[in-house]
C-alpha cells in the first residue's frame, strides 16, 4: 500500500482481528474546513473571494492551533509537535491540540503516543460536536495502528476498541464519509467475533447509498472482493467512479487491478485518474505506489510524487517527509544517488527522528 491510501499501510487482521483504518485523502483546506463548516461552504459556488474568506474563518476557528495545523499538513511534524506542546502547556484541556498531536505521532507510526493524545482529545472535546466525531475517528485509527503489531489477545481487545471508536464517530457525525469508510472497511475485514461481518457492511452501505453513493459503491466493492466476486467488485468500483468522478475513485479501481495482477489495467486507471486530477493531492502518492508495485511507468511515478510535493494540497494523509523518502527510493533504484540524498535531507528537515530511523530500517 501507499503512504496515503492505507496510511502506513492498513492491512487489517495482521494478527487475530488486528485492525488499522483507511485515512481519507483530503486536501489541506478541506481538512481544516471539516472541523468547522465544510458542508455549508461546499454547497456554494467556489468563488475566489468567498473561498478565501472561508479559509480565513477556518483559521480563526482553529485559534492557537492554526499554525500547528498547517505545519502538520505540510509535513513539518517536528515544528507542529513543538507548537502543540506549547499550546497544551498553556491549556491542557485544548481538545483540538490533543487531536493534532495525536496525528503528529500517527504520521510517524508512533501508536502509543498517538493513542494517548487521542484519548485525551476524546475526553476533552465538546460533547456531540463534529470535532468529537473526528477525535473518535483518529482514536480508532491509532488503536488500529497498535493492533497491527499486537499479539492475538491484545489484538482482540484493540480490535473491539477500533470498532467502538469508528462506530462512535459515525454516530456523532453521520455525514462523515471518512468515518463511514473506516467503519465499513473494518466490517469487511474483521471477523464477527470482534464486531465485523459482511452483513453489517451491507447494512452500512444501504444506509449510505442515498446520500453518499460513491462511498456506498466503494464499500460494496470491498465486500465483493472479500467474497471473491471479482466481476461484481470491478463493477462496483466503476459505479463509484460514475457517482463521484474523482481522482480517488479511479485510484481505488487501479489498486483493485494491482492486487488482481492486472498491471496494464492499473496503469490505464491511473492515467484516467490523472486526467481528472486538478489539485495534485495525496491521490498522486497512491498512484506512484501502485505504479511501483506493478512495475510500470517509473517516470510517471516520479512525476506524481514531485507534483504532490510541489502542490498546495499536501496533507497528513500523505506526510511530505514520507513522500520525500518514497521518492528517494525511486531515485536510488535508478542510481541517482545525489538526488536521492537531497530528498532524504528534505525529509530530515521535516521529521528528523523518523527519517533517521527510516534510513536504518529501509536501507536508504
Amino acid at each position: 500500500m501507499s503512504v496515503s491510501r492505507k496510511f502506513a499501510p492498513l492491512s487489517l487482521l495482521a494478527t487475530f482481528g488486528c485492525v488499522g483504518a483507511k485515512l481519507d485523502r483530503l486536501l489541506a483546506s478541506l481538512l481544516a474546513l471539516s472541523l468547522l463548516f465544510a458542508s455549508q461552504i461546499l454547497a456554494r459556488p467556489l468563488h475566489a473571494e468567498a473561498l478565501f474568506a472561508d479559509l480565513l474563518a477556518a483559521d480563526r476557528a482553529l485559534g492557537p492551533n492554526a499554525a500547528a495545523f498547517h505545519a502538520l499538513q505540510e509535513g513539518r511534524v517536528d515544528d507542529a509537535a513543538n507548537l502543540l506542546r506549547a499550546t497544551l502547556a498553556a491549556n491542557s484541556s485544548d481538545a483540538l491540540a490533543h487531536q493534532l498531536l495525536c496525528r503528529v505521532f500517527y504520521a510517524q507510526d508512533e501508536a502509543d503516543d498517538a493513542i494517548r493524545q487521542c484519548e485525551l482529545a476524546v475526553s476533552t472535546a465538546p460533547v456531540g460536536s463534529d470535532q468529537a466525531s473526528d477525535d473518535n475517528l483518529w482514536l480508532g485509527r491509532a488503536y488500529g495502528m497498535k493492533a497491527r503489531h499486537a499479539g492475538p489477545i491484545a489484538g482482540f481487545t484493540l480490535a473491539r476498541k477500533v470498532e467502538a471508536s469508528f462506530s462512535r464517530a459515525v454516530e456523532l457525525n453521520p455525514a462523515s464519509v471518512a468515518a463511514i469508510n473506516d467503519l465499513g472497511e473494518y466490517y469487511v475485514d474483521a471477523p464477527f467475533v470482534v464486531g465485523g461481518g459482511a452483513d453489517r457492511a451491507r447494512a452500512l452501505a444501504a444506509r449510505t447509498m442515498p446520500r453518499f453513493p460513491g462511498a456506498a459503491h466503494l464499500l460494496l466493492a470491498r465486500i465483493a472482493v472479500s467474497d471473491n466476486h471479482l466481476a461484481v467488485a470491478e463493477s462496483e468500483f466503476k459505479q463509484a467512479i460514475a457517482a463521484d468522478r474523482t481522482t480517488d475513485a479511479w485510484i481505488d479501481l487501479a489498486q483493485f487491478y494491482q492486487i488482481q495482477a492486472r498491471p496494464d489495467d492499473a496503469l490505464a486507471a491511473i492515467k484516467s485518474a490523472l486526467a481528472v486530477d486538478r489539485t495534485h493531492g495525496p491521490a498522486l502518492v497512491d498512484a506512484a505506489s501502485i505504479l511501483t508495485k506493478v512495475n510500470r511507468a517509473p517516470d510517471l511515478a516520479e512525476r506524481c510524487l514531485r507534483d504532490y510535493l510541489a502542490s498546495h494540497a499536501k496533507s497528513d494523509a500523505a506526510p511530505a517527509f514520507k513522500v520525500h523518502l518514497q521518492l528517494a527510493k525511486l531515485l536510488v533504484a535508478r542510481k541517482d544517488v545525489p538526488d536521492a540524498n537531497r530528498e532524504i535531507a528534505a525529509a530530515a528537515a521535516l521529521a528528523a527522528a523518523y527519517t533517521r530511523n527510516a534510513r536504518s530500517t529501509q536501507g536508504l
